[in-house]
């Protein structure tokens, strides 16, 4: 396994690591969640992702549960979790000190440790001022819940203010984002943050580098019965995944990125993976599965490296028709 340091500090987090979204809680059973992050964690990866949110909080409950049964060190560890949707109740939701308070020690309770490393920001809350937010988040560290702190989905302009509210009042400014990133969804990976890789020390947690399984080539010729995309609580996601304009015009290039793969001898998730972790602003890739044999294949990516050859970037280049657009210079 390769480490990363997570933006400018001295925490190293494994370049695959292993979230619960989706599968835990709503696909996969406790033991086999087990058997995921147990192949998960013999290979290597020491970072693992959660949220409040993630099935209504049993996911926290079962990655909590997994580690106890596992017996593994905590020092070993590093975990996760996005606070911004708690419940139903009016101060269940958003970024104010209160949900931010109580929202973490509920999480912490669900997952049976006095704190986790990384806590995000899940979202944006336009309800709340972001100094309200910076100052929660700076409790929450300094009580030793957590330890760093980020967001997820932010726009640049908006993880800037909070950096300056940060900087101004002397507390612990945001260190990582949780953004979408996949040959698909490049614009604010690539573009829109790149400025912030190096004027705050920015560090990013990738999820969805396989777009929701779409890279994975499983859905050209239909959808799988296991899929999530066959579950009625993802109708969302398979309308915008599969059936809008966009969605048609990006399965068509799976099917030209097979292709490719076969040339490259690699396949279809390993060049997803690859591709993702080719970029150095990326800290960890988050990998999920509903399947134990699915973590060890993802696993064994990192032994193709030197199969994702410039020649083979720039046939995806050609494929996807997608980089982001260079800042215009106004001066030529």
């Amino acid at each position: 396994m390769e480490y990363r340091f997570l933006g400018r500090s001295g925490l190293k987090v494994s370049a695959l690591s292993f979230g619960s979204w989706v599968t835990f809680g709503d696909q996969v059973d406790e033991q086999i969640a087990y058997n995921c992050m147990a192949e998960a964690y013999d290979a290597g990866v020491n970072f693992f992702d959660n949220a409040e949110v993630y099935s209504e909080g049993k996911s926290e409950i079962m990655m909590g549960n997994i580690i106890k049964k596992a017996g593994w060190k905590r020092s070993d560890l590093v975990l996760s979790t996005k606070i911004f949707w708690g419940g139903e109740g009016p101060n269940d939701s958003g970024l104010s000190y209160k949900h931010i308070i109580e929202g973490t020690d509920a999480a912490l309770k669900r997952m049976q440790t006095d704190y986790v490393d990384l806590i995000f920001c899940h979202r944006p809350d336009i309800h709340t001022p972001v100094e309200e937010t910076v100052w929660a988040m700076n409790q929450v560290i300094q009580s030793g819940k957590a330890f760093y702190w980020g967001t997820s989905e932010w726009p640049a302009w908006q993880i800037r203010e909070a950096y300056s509210v940060a900087r101004r009042e002397n507390l612990r400014p945001p260190l990582m984002e949780q953004p979408q990133y996949n040959m698909f969804h490049r614009e604010r990976v690539e573009r829109e943050y790149a400025a912030l890789y190096d004027d705050i020390g920015l560090g990013t947690t990738i999820w969805s580098p396989l777009a929701s399984g779409l890279l994975t080539g499983k859905y050209n010729d239909g959808i799988p019965d296991d899929s999530r995309l066959s579950l009625e609580k993802y109708d969302w996601l398979r309308k915008s995944l599969l059936e809008s304009d966009e969605g048609k015009k990006n399965l068509e290039k799976t099917g030209k990125l097979a292709e490719l793969c076969n040339e490259a001898g690699l396949s279809m998730p390993e060049l997803a993976l690859l591709w993702c972790l080719k970029n150095p602003n990326v800290s960890t890739v988050i990998t999920g599965a509903s399947k134990p044999e699915q973590v060890r294949q993802n696993m064994k990516t990192l032994e193709k490296k030197e199969l994702l050859t410039g020649d083979v970037v720039e046939k995806v280049e050609e494929i996807l028709n997608n980089r982001p657009s260079e800042p215009q210079d106004f001066r030529s």
